[in-house]
């Protein structure tokens, strides 16, 4: 994935999923939070994969979840609430 909030052209740095169709908990993924931040990327990582949603965390740089888990949509970039993003 190119030019993730960077203007200079550097690829991200993370191996993302965007085939809903092949998610599967550990999968990182980019997602974004309704309302006021949706135009920012965030990185996730997922918890559970169900038929029509997707629970996800906040991904921090290593291989523990940590912090709340969100209930986001099964596209690929999972929609969370902004009210689940923030607690």
């Amino acid at each position: 994935m190119m030019d993730m909030g960077s203007s200079s052209g550097e690829k991200c740095p993370f191996e993302l999923n965007f085939k809903p169709e092949t998610f599967k908990a550990g999968d990182l993924v980019s997602y974004r939070v309704s309302g006021t931040m949706m135009d920012m990327p965030f990185v996730g990582v997922l918890v559970e994969v169900h038929d029509d949603h997707v629970m996800l965390a906040h991904y921090g740089g290593d291989d523990a979840v940590a912090g709340n888990i969100m209930r986001g949509t099964k596209t690929d970039r999972p929609v969370v609430s902004e009210e689940d993003a923030l607690r």
